[in-house]
């Protein structure tokens, strides 16, 4: 692909900052960023989810715009108030950037929505694809109406993609930046039973997946964006020992996770057993396929 114009929502977040590292240094590629004050630079749009407010002529001429802004699932815990924010931000921010694409005269080539493996609640030891159907539960109804919401892009002939992410291994934020710290310190151990799955991808491929959706024609619908093999917490958390040199002699049990985190719990708790197939059926290749290499590459 040559150079492109991409614009990008949640750019400040940890997947955000890494893909527009990505685009810019190794790819030559222009970034737009959406941002919720008064554009200061040429390079920023600026954008209102909660009002459904963008400024759609700073997205003509884009070639793919990337959909990555939402309150954090792990950020707080979840009262009534803060269920509500999860989902408005993500259906409200989707809403807003996929109306505002289709009113383009100049649409872009693809809309490359975020979106979560929550989509398929708890699989137990039961692996599901992309052909899988919705779960059950308030993550997996959030992701059936994030998607949802961008409907008018895809009325509009734009090509879109809902990219489902897994458990990112990266130090500098979400679930696993919270699990460093702990097992450094020699206190980490599995959750629960350790039987759950976790469906985890280096932050490496999950930038280079971004990137292969954006860049294959084809690629439309759901595309899971976890590693080929899932691995059980206890087979994770051994790993994690294994590779930091650290014993991993603690166990969290269940009660004591309802305590620290409510109802969010239950997600940390269900297990995920989710398979790449689209990205793996269309030719892309993991440079980080295994948990130990996401971990160590997660620590350089």
């Amino acid at each position: 692909m040559g150079r492109m114009r991409i614009a990008i929502t949640g750019s400040n977040g940890l997947i955000g900052k890494a893909l527009v590292r990505s685009l810019t240094a190794e790819g030559g590629h222009e970034v737009v960023r959406l941002v919720r004050r008064p554009a200061r630079t040429p390079d920023e749009v600026q954008w209102d989810p909660e009002r459904q407010e963008v400024d759609a002529l700073g997205l003509n001429g884009c070639d793919a715009v990337v959909h990555l802004a939402g309150a954090g699932v792990g950020d707080h815990r979840w009262t009534e108030a803060y269920k509500k924010e999860i989902r408005e931000s993500r259906v409200f921010g989707t809403a807003t950037i996929a109306q505002a694409v289709a009113s383009l005269e100049e649409p872009p080539r693809v809309l490359v929505c975020g979106s979560a493996i929550g989509y398929y609640g708890d699989t137990g030891d039961r692996a599901v694809d992309e052909s899988a159907p919705p779960g059950a539960g308030f993550l997996a109804s959030v992701c059936e109406d994030w998607e949802a919401a961008a409907a008018p892009a895809h009325e509009a002939g734009i090509r879109v993609a809902y990219a489902r992410t897994g458990l990112v291994v990266a130090r500098e934020g979400g679930a696993w930046g919270r699990l460093f710290p702990v097992f450094r310190a020699g206190l980490g151990g599995r959750l629960g039973s350790g039987r759950q799955f976790w469906s985890f991808i280096s932050l490496e491929d999950e930038v280079a997946a971004f990137r292969h959706i954006i860049d294959t024609d084809g690629l439309s619908g759901p595309v899971n964006l976890t590693a080929p093999n899932p691995l059980t917490n206890r087979e994770v958390t051994e790993a994690m020992g294994r590779v930091l040199g650290r014993p991993t002699l603690f166990t969290v049990p269940p009660f004591a996770l309802r305590v620290a985190m409510g109802e969010f719990s239950e997600d940390v708790l269900a297990s995920q057993r989710v398979l790449p197939r689209r990205l793996l059926d269309s030719g892309f290749e993991f440079a980080h396929p295994s948990i130990d290499e996401s971990i160590r590459a997660a620590l350089r």
